[in-house]
């Protein structure tokens, strides 16, 4: 167990590779309870949700989910990235991470009126996700109806709210529970063959999937375009928090970009690492690790926007230099 956002996290139960390669091959459950939920509601609510996050909630409808991004006004660096589940016409879940809740709250409040409600239900309630290529037939045994859930599709299943989302790369399914319920289910889900994984996992896999932590490919100084995720913006909204600095670094263009980086060898390049092209610092790694189903070391870094795919950058690993090819993400696909 390891601290972690202000929780108790399970880093590790059988070890983490044992864990990674179950949810590769088989299914596992992680207990992603650390993640917030703000239940947002009222005939405001869309229009809320709209002005505050990137994305546009007219791409989806109730029964959806969309992956989206909080920006700051000033410098459009990302606040938090951040799940949102339509549950129904005017109910929605925001799902930002662990240590970014309270922040969330904070700029909801700055917008919130009479006609729309926000509130914190992180204490009231767990979430588990099932991930892997056996997810939904191992947990039809226990929750037919929640494995049935589509890939971003959400639905209510008795007390459950279910959505088709997850951090692995893997098919799999989020499973919203009431917190006196959770030790029940967890141990059903587990009766059924699904694999307990902790946190060592849940980032080796999403490393591999190519998918950003904030903290480390999100933060501050950080813009979705530096990150690759332009397509989380709905420029075709008349506004939302932070656009005009994010427009005007469309305009000029990026100073940087992510990048994933592969190596031969097993030795990973951490966060700080430097990436140097012709000896010349020109990045910095933001994750790194080796990675469990390729056999070799991978990472993900900052670089300049005109590092393509298939160039030979050096990376120095604690005083070695490495060499590193540019690849496309993900690193794995499921």
């Amino acid at each position: 167990m390891v601290p972690f956002g202000g929780w108790e996290m399970p880093l590790q139960y059988a070890g983490v590779l044992e864990e990674h390669r179950a949810c590769r091959e088989h299914a596992v459950v992680f207990d992603v309870s650390h993640l917030g939920t703000l239940e947002c509601g009222g005939a405001g609510s869309f229009d809320l949700l709209q002005w505050l996050l990137t994305n546009d909630l007219r791409k989806i409808a109730p029964g959806r989910a969309q992956y989206t991004h909080l920006l700051d006004p000033d410098d459009a660096h990302v606040v938090d990235d951040i799940i949102v589940w339509w549950v129904t016409d005017d109910e929605f879940f925001v799902m930002p991470n662990a240590s970014n809740t309270e922040r969330i709250v904070r700029a909801f409040e700055e917008r919130v009126s009479g006609d729309a409600t926000c509130t914190d239900i992180t204490a009231t309630r767990a979430v588990l996700a099932v991930q892997g290529p056996e997810a939904r037939t191992l947990l039809a045994k226990v929750q037919p109806e929640a494995a049935e859930v589509a890939r971003f599709a959400v639905a209510r299943v008795g007390d459950l709210v279910v959505a088709g989302t997850g951090y692995t790369g893997e098919d799999g399914v989020e499973l919203h529970v009431p917190a006196e319920q959770a030790p029940a289910l967890w141990d059903a889900i587990c009766a059924a063959g699904i694999v307990p994984a902790g946190l060592g996992a849940r980032d080796t896999l999403r490393l591999e999937a190519g998918l950003p932590l904030h903290g480390h490919e999100l933060g501050p100084g950080i813009t979705p375009l530096q990150a690759g995720l332009g397509w989380v913006v709905g420029w075709d909204k008349d506004d939302f928090r932070g656009r005009a600095p994010l427009a005007t670094e469309k305009e000029r263009g990026i100073a940087r970009r992510l990048r994933g980086l592969a190596f031969d060898g097993r030795r990973p390049a951490r966060e700080g690492a430097v990436v140097q092209r012709g000896g010349v610092d020109v990045g910095v790694v933001t994750s790194g690790n080796f990675s469990p189903t390729l056999g070799h070391a991978i990472a993900l870094a900052f670089v300049p926007p005109d590092v393509a795919i298939g160039d030979v950058l050096e990376v120095d690993v604690r005083g070695q230099v490495l060499e590193a090819r540019v690849v496309p993400l993900p690193f794995v696909k499921p």
